[in-house]
């Protein structure tokens, strides 16, 4: 199993910015099924950009209805049904991705439900996914229909924890994970609401215990603080191996260990571009901007 990581930036600042992309991430060989997850804007130029096919997926996961995780989803849906032409895969979402909740989508057409499996997850519910069993986890965000997933496969579980806050449930989602990929919008103590803050995120680490977490969706104020350095310091912190991803890092995932597995970088200067993020000002006006995040949990 591999899992790529076709961006890694969050929130809108950071998506209108570019200073990481937000394509979403994929998930390989999950028992031989190809699962892309969150495709953001810039999910299929990236999938080429990283050497995979998009014409090769039988799943879609959006989370919710928010512009940076479900832009590129219909020319997904038309790559992976071979341009709406075959009746194939799943598309799997909450329900305003569907068919809209209040304020929030829906994010695709009838004409791209058309083809393919709906699978519609709450918090709780489980659903067939091929051969695979996919369980919604709540989350506390905008979208309040929005969900993560836990799949429980024959030789891993994988949890993900898509946009939320910390709450003091939120472990019982996720625990028995192996693999916990989080979105982490900003460094330290700066809570968001609607959002985990590297000291919320450490809590759900200290409670779930995965054997491997993998931190994603940064923030301007994360990316300008440097993800690497805040995934070090959570790692001694909590005895709980973590990374921040980058874009274009690749994981061959080792199921007896997850801990041991192999990390590739497709631009093996990562410290250096980290280094450089941390002190490029070219953009920071929109970082102050950068609070306007609340305005999307208003109801």
């Amino acid at each position: 199993m591999k899992i790529t990581f076709l961006g890694t930036g969050g929130g809108r600042f950071s998506t209108i910015s570019q200073r990481r992309m937000t394509g979403g991430f994929r998930i390989d060989n999950l028992n031989g099924k190809n699962l892309h997850v969150d495709p953001g804007p810039g999910a299929l130029v990236r999938t080429y950009q990283f050497g995979l096919d998009p014409r090769k997926l039988d799943g879609i996961f959006i989370s919710h209805a928010h512009i940076d995780h479900c832009t590129d989803a219909e020319i997904l849906i038309e790559s992976m049904t071979k341009g709406m032409t075959r009746n194939k895969g799943s598309i799997i979402g909450c329900e305003s991705v569907f068919n809209g909740f209040e304020q929030f989508g829906p994010c695709i057409s009838n004409y791209h439900k058309s083809k393919s499996k709906n699978i519609i997850l709450k918090p709780h519910t489980k659903k067939k996914f091929n051969n695979l069993t996919i369980k919604g986890t709540k989350t506390i965000h905008g979208d309040s229909t929005g969900v993560g997933f836990f799949i429980d496969s024959k030789d891993i579980k994988i949890s993900y924890t898509s946009d939320t806050q910390y709450f003091d449930k939120l472990y019982t989602y996720h625990e028995g994970s192996d693999i916990l990929i989080a979105s982490v919008l900003r460094s330290g103590d700066k809570f968001i609401r609607g959002h985990m803050c590297s000291e919320t995120f450490k809590k759900l680490l200290n409670e779930v215990q995965p054997k491997l977490a993998i931190m994603t969706h940064f923030g301007l104020e994360m990316i300008n603080t440097n993800p690497l350095k805040e995934a070090k310091k959570i790692t001694k912190q909590t005895g709980i191996k973590t990374l921040a991803a980058y874009d274009g890092m690749k994981i061959d995932v080792n199921f007896k260990n997850p801990k041991y597995s192999k990390i590739n970088y497709f631009n093996k200067n990562y410290s250096q571009l980290y280094k450089q993020e941390r002190e490029n000002s070219y953009q920071s006006s929109l970082l102050n901007d950068e609070t306007d995040e609340l305005q999307i949990n208003k109801k």
